[in-house]
């Protein structure tokens, strides 16, 4: 048998009963904050609360952009209509492949209905769909 401390899996496979129960997705939590200026004893309470049952931390990871918006131009001598069908400069077919067929405004609000939750994407989409769009 062996002794002494072992670190456990990240994260745990399991968490123990009742006062053993600990984490178990292995992320990082945000740290108990006090809350200044609330009423008597609510503020030591929320931040008891905090200690207790940690939040999450952000899961999302921080991206940095590539090119700064506003730094200076990588390429200055390229026309600034370079890469559309109209001025001076090369044309679309710089971009790459486009798609076979145009989107229209149907197609755009039929994507656009599973990222919005108030519905709104979809009653546009059904009233475009009604009248032919």
């Amino acid at each position: 048998m062996q002794g002494g401390y072992r670190k456990p899996n990240d994260p745990a496979p399991v968490s123990g009963p009742g006062a053993l129960s600990q984490r178990t997705d292995g992320g990082p939590t945000q740290p108990a904050t006090y809350i200044p200026g609330l009423p008597y004893g609510q503020g030591q309470e929320t931040y008891n609360n905090q200690v207790a049952a940690p939040m999450a931390g952000n899961t999302i990871p921080k991206m940095e952009m590539p090119t700064p918006l506003l730094a200076p131009t990588s390429k200055p001598d390229e026309v600034i209509t370079t890469g559309i069908d109209v001025g001076d400069g090369a044309g679309s077919e710089v971009m790459g492949r486009m798609p076979n067929r145009a989107y229209t405004l149907t197609d755009v609000f039929r994507n656009l209905m599973q990222y919005d939750p108030s519905g709104d994407a979809e009653l546009v989409y059904r009233q475009l769909s009604d009248e032919g769009y």
